[in-house]
């Protein structure tokens, strides 16, 4: 089997001294009474053949419903979550009203083992956060990217 991918972007605005993050909170039942470790990067797989930050781009607009911002894109990398997914993600300088978010879907049995499907929001809120705040609201392997924009930032003002 081939290994799971996937890509997003971390967008961020204001001052580069004290920038915030946009993350998003994970729909569907498992995760609806959670907070902490509940946030991600908007993301998503992308198959092979497929140009990761093609598949950002992409994902980005299919789980928010809004078109990917334009802007410099800044590489933060790869990781690898705790379930073996890898996650590439850049981060992208823009500002975008949370309140324009209109979340793609997916089905999926509920209650399990039921045999109802339903539909739930991919996402169901966006928030822009303190690098603090989400260090503590996004699950644990997508914290790095947080902290690989801050030292991002920190030698832009540097330079």
């Amino acid at each position: 089997m081939a290994e799971r991918r996937s890509a997003g972007l971390l967008l961020f605005r204001g001052p580069m001294s004290g920038p915030e993050v946009l993350i998003a909170h994970m729909g569907g039942p498992f995760w609806a009474r959670r907070d902490a470790g509940a946030w991600s990067v908007p993301k998503g797989e992308y198959e092979e053949g497929e140009a990761p930050q093609d598949a950002a781009r992409r994902e980005f607009a299919e789980e928010l419903g809004l078109p990917a911002p334009d802007g410099e894109p800044v590489p933060l990398g790869e990781v690898r979550q705790a379930g073996g997914k890898v996650v590439t993600a850049w981060a992208v300088e823009a500002d975008l009203d949370p309140a324009r978010v209109v979340p793609g879907t997916f089905t999926m049995e509920w209650p399990r083992g039921s045999g109802v499907m339903r539909e739930f929001p991919e996402v169901d809120r966006v928030a822009w956060c303190t690098p603090e705040e989400a260090s503590v609201r996004l699950v644990a392997g997508q914290r790095v990217f947080v902290e690989r924009l801050l030292a991002y930032a920190r030698e832009r003002d540097a330079g």
